[in-house]
């Protein structure tokens, strides 16, 4: 086997090794939860169920759908539990190649991306479904009964808890664009009308196809946006080049 060849075996093996405690993460939580996959169910339902009229309720148009959809929402659920870990493990694998100044940078990062994203769930329940599910009860025919399919609205929620958590990492985009020197934040702030356009076309894309909860997204996106180009302005002014973190860690090396 040649030395070349033995390097990549080893960040294959330790690649590897990420991923099973990964995994073994989200299953080590799905077991903890398993129990309370009904309450978990009912948890997430509230927002469409406070809004139903009196004496309706959800409904199951499968004989294994009552058992199969709380497991499946349990599942997610672990995944997002875990998120901190398994960002965690991405970072412990990619920490190694980086350059001093590139770990200050990214893990402050990689922990802001976490937050982010539940910041973006908890807006999506306690901000969006109240309306979104409020709006659509209202404006039902009359003579139609809203009684919606559980396995229907777990797949509707868990687009929606999808678009806004990854829509909520926006800033930690923006800073990572900035900071690699593929953009400036000046550059940013005049694309601005393509940006706002540009969201909206997003919001259209991530969520279900309707104007509300396609704008509902748009909005903090775009103020996401802004928060990001702010905060960029402080990590491109402290930006080293790699070149000179490089001088800067062999020359602290040689005096060791």
């Amino acid at each position: 086997m040649s030395q070349a060849e033995q390097p990549l075996i080893s960040h294959l093996v330790e690649l590897r090794t990420r991923l099973l405690r990964a995994i073994s993460a989200i299953l080590l939580v799905f077991i903890a939860l398993i129990y309370f996959s009904n309450n978990i169910y009912d948890f997430v339902a509230q927002p469409l169920l406070s809004q139903l009229p009196a004496g309706t309720s959800m409904i199951a148009t499968d004989v294994a759908t009552p058992f199969i959809t709380p497991i499946k929402l349990t599942l997610v659920v672990s995944f997002f539990v875990a998120i901190p870990y398994l960002l965690y493990q991405a970072w412990a694998f990619i920490a190694p190649g980086l350059y001093q100044h590139e770990r200050r940078l990214i893990l402050p990062l990689v922990a802001s991306s976490a937050v982010l994203f539940y910041a973006g769930m908890a807006f999506a329940y306690y901000v969006v479904f109240p309306l979104v599910f409020g709006f659509f009860t209202s404006t039902a025919p009359a003579g139609v009964t809203v009684a919606t399919d559980i396995a229907s609205y777990l797949d509707f929620v868990l687009t929606l808890f999808l678009a806004f958590g990854l829509a909520f990492e926006i800033p930690v985009a923006t800073v990572l664009l900035c900071w690699s020197g593929l953009c400036t934040p000046q550059g940013l702030a005049r694309q601005r009308p393509y940006v706002l356009i540009g969201v909206f076309v997003i919001g259209m894309l991530l969520t279900p196809p309707d104007v509300f909860s396609q704008t509902l997204l748009a909005i903090p996106m775009y103020c996401l946006f802004e928060i990001g180009v702010f905060f960029a302005r402080f990590y491109t002014g402290k930006r080293l080049t790699r070149d000179e973190d490089a001088a800067a860690e062999e020359a602290g090396s040689k005096e060791e």
